[in-house]
């Protein structure tokens, strides 16, 4: 797995992650002097990673589940900023000097489970491993890149072209690609897409089954076929 830079239509170079597996650059495992030392910690569903305001002293890979990051705007609404499953990474603004969560992580399905690095140990890695640290904050640019490009989404852009949009990066971050064609496996459910776009569940629905009849993509219960990426644009 390589961290790339691939052209994403008019809007510029985007970092995308190829194969999602940050596992086989991130975790200690993969380092002799972290090895012994470390271990994975294993969730429930329901069960939280972190709260708001907690220190921000750790960063994290998903190995294997998934866990939804969330916030609370100034009127109190819960807002999901992230639906993540095996191979993200979370929690790395902590990397940036964040002293305090701003956000809270929650586990959504069972038998989750996380490689969890402090501060201190993520920064000896890097000192120790110049292709580790670079891979990193390509990692950290490229969150940060998605996250400006949603709230510019959200607010400049109708409810079928932030679907298109959405489907597209995934596909691109997580799908298996063949040629111009990708194949999406454990695609999240309607209400995640709903929350993440930002409209509802039965809009969400309709737009897919408008794609299909359109033959922009094809789906399964928990998959989806994008015949022909470019079409998405």
């Amino acid at each position: 797995m390589e961290l790339n830079e691939k052209h994403s239509g008019g809007d510029g170079n985007m970092w995308y992650i190829e194969k999602v597996n940050l596992f086989s650059i991130f975790c200690p495992h993969k380092f002799a002097d972290f090895k012994e030392e470390h271990q994975f910690k294993n969730y429930k569903k329901g069960e939280f990673i972190y709260f708001t305001d907690d220190p921000s002293n750790s960063i994290y890979l998903l190995v294997e589940g998934k866990v939804k990051i969330l916030y609370y705007t100034d009127e109190g609404s819960e807002v999901i900023k992230s639906v993540l499953t095996s191979g993200d990474v979370f929690g790395e603004l902590s990397i940036l000097g964040e002293e305090k969560r701003k956000d809270f992580a929650i586990v959504v399905q069972d038998n989750t489970s996380i490689c969890q690095l402090t501060i201190d140990q993520m920064q000896e890695l890097m000192k120790k491993n110049l292709n580790f640290a670079l891979k990193i904050n390509k990692l950290i640019g490229l969150r940060i890149r998605k996250l400006e490009r949603r709230v510019d989404s959200l607010v400049f852009k109708d409810v079928r072209t932030r679907m298109l949009e959405f489907i597209r990066e995934f596909a691109e971050e997580k799908g298996e690609e063949k040629g111009e064609s990708y194949q999406i496996n454990h695609f999240l459910t309607h209400k995640d897409m709903a929350d993440l776009i930002g409209t509802t569940r039965q809009t969400v629905t309709t737009l897919l089954n408008e794609m299909k009849s359109e033959g922009l993509i094809d789906f399964g219960r928990r998959s989806i076929y994008v015949p022909n990426i470019k079409a998405l644009s």
